[in-house]
């Protein structure tokens, strides 16, 4: 039985904004891949129910009635960016210990407040997001954005900042599989970091190796780099998108603006490579590091 990060089979998840276009359509892929879905949160609509297929769930009025009606431990939030902070700052008021944010276009502000009062709350709650495509252990549970037929359960951790690139990783490493695989999100400000995964994944028992996907901009790449060299044992394998990025223009993501050296992909890279982890150039060069360490295991 493997094991996984913060997402297991016996997660229960309740969707705020299930009854919107976005949640609606997330909520019926997220039962259809085996997740637990055990109802919604929509406080114009409480008391209804949904019918997804066959599975009939409650829309609750509230995160902590829906939590204490189904024991649910994980909210995915698709709700339009302009309510997206009073949506989580009911999660962490209800306590829920995990809150996955799919929401993009959040302006940077409301996820310093949500993300500040998470901290000042004492962090029971964890945030994934925003503007993230979620977190899925396959063959377990999926909350979120990521399809749940593209990759097997296996031993693999994988924390991304970019959603393409964590599908084509779990795609490029499909036969050898996945304990959990983490998309952060690639705006300036975020909850869960590349960090706070690979202390997750040193920890479990069952993921023997990391790949860690940043992007230009920032220094979370630099940071997660010193925190390998002191507290991560299993081999990580890197890569770090945008090699051909001109400088001083913000690329597809909000975070991924590169100023003077730091933040280019070479810089990351070079830190990365000091303390041991091996880097591609591409995608598919990282998946075949990591097919090589995992075949020497």
């Amino acid at each position: 039985m493997s094991m996984a990060i913060w997402l297991t089979e016996n997660s229960k998840i309740i969707v705020q904004g299930m009854t919107g276009s976005e949640g609606m359509k997330h909520s019926r892929r997220m039962l259809a891949s085996g997740a637990q879905v055990v109802g919604g949160v929509n406080a114009r609509k409480a008391g209804t129910e949904v019918d997804f297929d066959g599975t009939v769930l409650p829309v609750f009025g509230t995160v902590k009635e829906a939590m204490e009606k189904t024991g649910a431990d994980v909210s995915v939030v698709f709700v339009p960016p302009k309510f997206t902070k009073d949506a989580v700052v009911e999660a962490v008021d209800a306590e829920i210990p995990l809150c996955v944010v799919i929401t993009e276009g959040i302006p940077v502000h409301d996820t310093a407040y949500f993300w500040a009062y998470a901290g000042e709350k004492g962090n029971r709650t964890r945030v994934i997001g925003p503007n993230c495509p979620g977190i899925a252990s396959p063959g377990k549970s999926n909350a979120g954005i990521i399809p749940a037929d593209i990759t097997n359960p296996g031993r693999i951790g994988l924390v991304s900042k970019s959603g393409t690139l964590t599908y084509q990783m779990m795609y490029e490493l499909r036969d050898i599989g996945f304990s959990t695989c983490v998309g952060i999100g690639g705006d300036p400000i975020i909850g869960t970091t590349h960090i706070d995964a690979l202390k997750a994944f040193q920890e479990d028992p069952e993921t023997d190796a990391i790949v860690m996907i940043g992007e230009i901009g920032g220094d979370a790449e630099e940071r997660a780099a010193a925190y390998i060299a002191e507290h991560v044992t299993k081999p990580v394998v890197g890569y770090v998108a945008g090699f051909t990025a001109p400088e001083g223009k913000t690329m597809g993501h909000a975070g991924a603006i590169v100023s003077g050296s730091s933040g280019t992909a070479e810089a990351k890279k070079e830190a990365l490579e000091k303390v041991g982890v091996r880097v591609g150039k591409t995608p598919s060069e990282t998946a075949r590091l990591m097919r090589e360490i995992m075949q020497n295991l």
